[in-house]
């Protein structure tokens, strides 16, 4: 089965498309409560979870001992809900070589997210792969975002339309691996009539104000699962991550329906 398929059942079998983002920032008690924090986290939210998406950044930032939070848990991870590696990675082929090992034939994640900055050949080491999926950085849900992704080019492309373009060579290649893209909520105006009908990993929802309006009004077929990070981890409220996660699932499902 190939990745866009495993996700599109697993939204159809849920009736969610919330991502759960998975970023740990150690407290109070320290980094040895991290491991408990993360299985309370995906026990409580699996059912309603399209996709999980631990950022590497987070478990990078705890050292070592985080690089073994990170292995522990993709070894946990419900068979049932796909996971998504926040990784942004970029560099020459060979090197991307040796990072599609890592996350696709160690650690064994279902999709990787990409910066496609250095070009075709920089994401090829990873489009071989049966049954997995990358997300190329398109438009991301920072105020930067403009500085290079939304820029106009003198055909009147913009510079993401150039990375969507990797996407459709991808696709027309027939490679393995499917190819979807990162478009952040908070900079989605103007932009989803643009993206090709493939997967998006939308952040931007919950702690970053973004509006699920313009999106679920786009009339997309493809997989998009949305993520949610602080809104479910850091909420900051006396709700449990399950309820969180319900009600965020429930307003994502809510906004396609209305």
């Amino acid at each position: 089965m190939r990745y866009a398929e495993r996700l599109q059942a697993r939204i159809e079998t849920t009736g969610s498309r919330l991502c759960v983002g998975i970023d740990p920032r150690p407290g109070d008690d320290g980094i040895d409560a991290v491991p408990d924090f993360l299985k309370k986290l995906v026990a409580e939210t699996w059912e309603r979870a399209a996709a999980f998406k631990p950022n590497m950044a987070y478990f990078e930032a705890m050292g070592l001992r985080g690089i073994e939070m990170l292995g522990e848990l993709l070894e946990q991870m419900p068979d049932e809900v796909p996971v998504i590696l926040d990784a942004k990675r970029s560099d020459i082929g060979e090197t991307q070589k040796y990072y599609a090992h890592s996350y696709f034939s160690h650690w064994k994640v279902d999709a990787v997210t990409l910066n496609p900055f250095l070009g075709y050949d920089s994401i090829e080491p990873f489009l071989g792969w049966e049954g997995k999926g990358i997300y190329l950085l398109a438009v991301t849900s920072n105020p930067g975002s403009a500085d290079f992704q939304r820029q106009s080019l003198a055909d009147g492309r913009s510079v993401f339309e150039l990375v969507t373009a990797l996407g459709e060579r991808s696709l027309a290649e027939e490679n393995a691996t499917d190819v979807g893209y990162v478009v952040g909520l908070t900079n989605a105006a103007g932009v989803l009539a643009k993206m090709p009908d493939a997967p998006l990993l939308v952040p931007g929802l919950g702690a970053q104000g973004g509006d699920l309006a313009s999106l679920a009004a786009a009339g997309r077929s493809a997989p998009d699962v949305i993520n949610v990070s602080r809104g479910i981890s850091y909420a900051g409220d006396d709700r449990s991550f399950a309820q969180r996660a319900a009600d965020w699932a429930d307003k994502i499902a809510a906004a396609y329906q209305g």
